[in-house]
């Protein structure tokens, strides 16, 4: 399998995985349960499922008026689009075997 497809692979999974986790969270807020940590919600974030973890705060409604939620992931996914452009524009050549 081509490492592209790979990599579009991994960011499909890992935001499905986000959003889902978004929302068993907020199930898991109105049963009263155990709650998953938000530690756990920014390192998805962190590793590529800011776009899922956001869509997922907005459609569940959930951690919406925790500020570290509302600016930390857009910031994060800024971050992440950032790190993006740079590497695209470098003159780093990575070679994919």
């Amino acid at each position: 399998m081509d490492v592209l497809v790979l990599i579009i692979l991994y960011f499909i999974v890992l935001n499905l995985l986000s959003f889902a986790v978004m929302g068993f969270d907020k199930w898991k807020a109105r049963k009263h349960l155990w709650r998953i940590p938000e530690s756990t919600l920014f390192i998805l974030a962190i590793i590529g499922g800011s776009p899922g973890a956001i869509v997922g705060m907005y459609t569940f409604h959930h951690k919406t008026k925790h500020a570290n939620f509302v600016y930390g992931m857009p910031a994060i996914l800024l971050f992440q689009l950032l790190v993006i452009v740079i590497l695209y524009y470098s003159s780093i050549n990575f070679i994919f075997m």
